[in-house]
């Protein structure tokens, strides 16, 4: 299981590295927008992304 959580970790970190790597400017404008939220917005988008993740590996487990 250990191995699973680190594999997951590294692999998340590279998919949300791969923005600011090919396009720095998109990912500058993304992130002073999110600035902009209020915490509901924000809240709301970390949940959505949580649930999306667990359908995910809901769908996809081997």
């Amino acid at each position: 299981m250990s191995d699973v959580m680190w594999t997951a970790l590294a692999l998340m970190l590279v998919m949300e590295g791969l923005l600011p790597f090919l396009n720095p400017g998109i990912w500058r404008q993304l992130f002073l927008r999110a600035t902009q939220l209020d915490d509901k917005q924000i809240r709301f988008l970390g949940l959505s992304s949580m649930v999306l993740g667990l359908v995910l590996l809901l769908l996809f487990r081997s």
